[in-house]
């Protein structure tokens, strides 16, 4: 967990940033996360995350300056650059409402197509870094090693070894690439202001220049597994392709490009689940073993569309 130190001095600059901003502050306050990769702290209308210690800060300025440049797109940061505090990365951002986990009838999978599609039609700045997709997915796969004799290991294993050289960051990714999220899920939009206002894209962390349909990969995977109802793919798939998104055609079948990064966020998942399974001394959960039943599959067959192995 994050030393006391640097969860009380977030707190205290974000205390000092809402009542700078505001002539009345009601002082609510509330740690968002605290993990070994991020610590994130509310303070009324102000949030301070500090970022993983292993972060790069030539990496972390051009991803927030990208936030800046495009408000309506992706939440602006209250803050143009990273600040160092206790050793860590830290930025400053404006509160915005999640997504609401209980009620899933609600999830704004139009917004998220849109604004993916905006974020991947945007000019790419230079200098800005890859997009650290697969890199994620191979510090997931990497940790499996914790998980010991584990039987679902090799199944997730086998099917990280048949993805392609870049999808498992050992490779340039194809393609002269276009600005992506990186790591795209409901959990990455929030409403601001708070609480209807519009929806906005939030957590740089990953963004860069990659294969945009890397950010469509996550709910692809988790429609191919049968864990995203149908009606809520197309809409997120129908809204991208309606605000001109580049990753997919524009008509027709959308697998023969999204086969690749669907397959290796599915492995990215389940190394995860596997990881904090064993850790736990627990058995897979439905889903986590519908995860690694998708794995088995993927590593038995020849590459094809990711439809394939939901049956």
């Amino acid at each position: 967990m994050t030393p006391h130190p640097l969860l009380a001095e977030l707190a205290h600059r974000a205390a000092a940033r809402a009542h700078a901003a505001a002539a009345t502050c009601p002082c609510g306050a509330a740690t968002l996360a605290d993990r070994p990769d991020a610590t994130v702290v509310r303070h009324a209308d102000t949030v301070a995350k500090a970022h993983a210690p292993d972060t790069d800060p030539a990496g972390l300025a051009p991803r927030v300056a990208v936030a800046a440049a495009l408000p309506g797109v992706l939440l602006p940061p209250l803050a143009p650059a990273p600040t160092l505090l206790h050793g860590r990365l830290v930025t400053f951002w404006p509160y915005g409402a999640p997504v609401d986990p209980e009620d899933p009838d609600a999830a704004p999978w139009e917004a998220a197509g849109a604004l993916l599609a905006e974020l991947h039609r945007a000019p790419v700045p230079a200098g800005l870094p890859a997009m650290r997709g697969p890199a994620k997915a191979a510090r997931a796969v990497a940790l499996l090693h914790t998980a010991g004799a584990h039987p679902a290991v090799a199944p997730v294993l086998g099917a990280w070894r048949a993805l392609p050289a870049w999808a498992r960051a050992e490779a340039p990714m194809p393609g002269a690439g276009a600005l992506c999220h990186g790591d795209l899920h409901l959990g990455q939009l929030v409403r601001r202001p708070a609480p209807d206002g519009p929806w906005r894209l939030i957590d740089v962390d990953d963004l860069g220049v990659g294969d945009p349909a890397w950010d469509l990969a996550r709910p692809a995977a988790w429609f191919a597994c049968g864990l995203l109802p149908p009606d809520e793919w197309t809409r997120f798939l129908v809204a991208y392709r309606a605000a001109a998104g580049p990753a997919v055609p524009d008509a027709g079948d959308p697998w023969p490009r999204l086969d690749v990064p669907a397959r290796a966020l599915t492995v990215q998942t389940a190394a995860r689940a596997v990881t904090k399974a064993a850790m736990a001394g627990r058995p897979l959960d439905e889903v986590e073993q519908c995860l690694v039943d998708a794995c088995a599959r993927m590593g038995s067959l020849p590459s094809q569309v990711a439809a394939d192995f939901a049956k």
